[in-house]
């Protein structure tokens, strides 16, 4: 996010404001996701610390995500450039903490009970590793604007899908709640597609390869998580914990009511 280009003013005012509205968007539906789940008593903060942790890292990307597009918007290339080191830390961090949270998660729990629990621990750390390597590249390709700031928005699409899932009524879903969260992220890329067709008659590589490598990431992790192999991994992994207890496949609760 760290852009170095006072120079390149003209050449990125053009499309920054449809960037700034994406960046919005998507921080929106994240954080009315999770509002939502909280005003109607499906989550509490009465969890183990690793999960405040979790959503300090997650709620601290955001607000740094947005800043990154506030002030590229205002023109205030001193404050993008300082800012945007911080993304160098927050990126790593964001794998590391969110790679725990899912592992513990799945001992917990086992998982959302509308996902598959083998889809749920290795697609969810896949696309979040996924997240972390586009991102990535966007940093190391900060000097390249088209490139840097249409992946980022590659990347934050791949952490949009947990926002999405608590919007959707997901036990209808059921067995496709996963795959149905996780399609629907992939608009973003999309409409920025779809943005820059408008805007200049092509489409930038950069959403090319950042969304052909998200999808493929995705297909490949649906494979390994429906294989014996991922299915060994998983009950592994969850063996002797309270995330064994659950059923393997996507199921409704005695009772659930909606």
């Amino acid at each position: 996010m760290a852009t170095l280009a006072p120079q390149r003013t003209r050449s990125v005012a053009g499309g920054t404001r449809f960037f700034t509205i994406m960046a919005f968007v998507m921080s929106a539906i994240i954080v009315a996701g999770f509002s939502v789940n909280l005003a109607f008593g499906r989550s509490t903060f009465a969890v183990p610390v690793s999960y405040h942790v979790h959503a300090v890292v997650f709620m601290g990307w955001i607000a740094l995500f947005l800043a990154q597009h506030v002030t590229a918007s205002s023109k205030n290339w001193a404050l993008h450039r300082t800012l945007g080191k911080f993304a160098y830390f927050w990126v790593p961090a964001m794998v590391v903490v969110g790679t725990m949270i899912m592992l513990i998660v799945a001992r917990r729990t086992g998982g959302p009970f509308f996902f598959n629990k083998s889809e749920f621990l290795i697609s969810n750390i896949v696309t979040l590793w996924g997240f972390g390597g586009i991102a990535w590249w966007a940093l190391r390709r900060q000097r390249y604007t088209g490139w840097h700031r249409r992946l980022f928005l590659v990347s934050m699409a791949m952490l949009v899908g947990p926002g999405i899932g608590r919007l959707l009524p997901m036990p209808l879903l059921i067995p496709y709640a996963w795959p149905i969260s996780q399609a629907l992220t992939f608009l973003f890329p999309v409409i920025g597609m779809i943005a820059d067709k408008r805007a200049t008659g092509s489409v930038h590589p950069a959403y090319k390869w950042g969304l052909g490598i998200y999808v493929g990431l995705f297909l490949a992790s649906m494979v390994l998580a429906y294989s014996p192999l991922g299915y060994a991994m998983t009950e592994a992994f969850v063996a002797g914990t309270p995330g064994a207890d659950r059923p393997m496949d996507p199921f409704l609760p005695p009772g659930f009511t909606m």
